[in-house]
């Protein structure tokens, strides 16, 4: 209450200080008119920045973890090393596998030089058909063992193979969840990472707004030092949280560089509706305390200091919400107009006493 009484008190003052001089100078005052204009209504919410790859790499085998070439904050390339675990049991695995395909590769040699011979004999009679017959399917069955022992094989590679651990992709290590020496079991996490080359902005929208974003599929991404974030495609959940009664809204980013990093707080703004306002130069606004004012020509020409109430800020414009009318001049420039630096449209300032 008492600064609502200060601000008056300056007005008031600040009217009856006001140089007669001025008035006779309003030809050389620059004004603009009070412009009724289309205004986007936009909703201002707080997204973050996460990366579209990120992941935890577990084990596939067992055994004792050997080397971790990186640790936490390291970058890796794609395909380099991270885990090397002790695989001196999938080897031996290997070898058994190997040798049990040889073996099985031999007997199938004996089947087939043995088919051939009962073969050659049945086609002039001198063996019975039970004996052909059973020359075939040992045949098959030796056949059918060549395959067995090299899907083996190359179960026992593959399990040999598990024991190298590589990067799936580019990014860096975030989290390591083993340490050298330690067993590890199948399933067990081993390391977290996540790559920056391609990021993504994730926004809870408010249950009102969601019906109208999905359909306009439109938002403007901005980092606190307003520098305009290129967005791609918009990816909208097709249900809400429980807890919060928002929908989440995914939108990629299509200039990831080296200054944006997951975890990174960011501005959404997205568009809601439209209405008609009143709209002047940001710069015309005169502050002092809880006063905000525009200086008005009247029929005469003369500016006069009026009290405005306004709205939200688009750009260089400003809205006004009441104090003003449509076409009416004022004057863009306030500091100008009494050679008072105080009096710009910048920050508070003290009152001529």
């Amino acid at each position: 209450m008492l600064t609502a009484l200060r601000s008056w008190r300056w007005l008031a003052v600040l009217i009856l200080w006001m140089p007669l001089k001025l008035w006779a100078q309003t030809s050389d005052l620059s004004v603009t008119p009070v412009a009724r204009v289309t205004f986007d209504e936009n909703v201002r919410l707080d997204g973050v920045i996460e990366a579209v790859q990120q992941s935890t790499v577990s084990a596939q085998t067992s055994g004792t973890v050997q080397k971790l070439p990186f640790d936490v904050d390291d970058s890796v390339a794609a395909g380099q090393l991270i885990v090397q675990l002790e695989d001196s049991e999938q080897r031996a695995r290997l070898n058994q596998a190997q040798a049990g395909l040889e073996e099985a590769q031999a007997a199938l040699v004996d089947a087939r030089q043995r088919f051939k011979r009962i073969e050659a004999v049945h086609e002039r009679g001198l063996v019975s058909r039970q004996e052909f017959d059973q020359a075939r399917n040992n045949l098959a069955a030796a056949q059918a063992r060549v395959e067995r022992a090299q899907a083996g094989v190359d179960e026992a590679q593959k399990q040999l193979g598990y024991t190298r651990i590589v990067a799936p992709y580019s990014g860096i290590l975030t989290e390591r969840h083993v340490q050298i020496g330690e067993s590890v079991r199948p399933g067990q996490p081993l390391l977290s990472g996540l790559s920056l080359e391609q990021l993504r902005v994730v926004v809870s929208l408010p249950q009102k707004y969601a019906d109208l974003a999905r359909s306009q599929r439109q938002a403007t991404v901005t980092l606190g030092d307003g520098r305009v974030l290129q967005t791609g495609e918009m990816t909208f959940y097709p249900y809400a949280d429980p807890a919060t009664h928002t929908f989440r809204l995914r939108m990629r980013l299509t200039e990831p560089n080296g200054s944006l990093f997951p975890g990174m707080l960011v501005n959404v703004r997205v568009p809601v509706g439209s209405r008609e306002s009143l709209m002047v130069p940001a710069e015309s606004l005169v502050r002092h305390g809880e006063l905000r004012a525009l200086y008005v020509l009247d029929e005469q020409g003369r500016p006069r200091l009026r009290q405005v109430r306004v709205g939200a800020r688009q750009g260089d414009r400003l809205e006004i919400l009441s104090g003003v009318g449509e076409g009416e001049k004022v004057v863009t420039d306030p500091a100008a107009l009494v050679g008072s630096p105080w009096l710009d449209n910048g920050e508070t300032g003290e009152a001529p006493r």
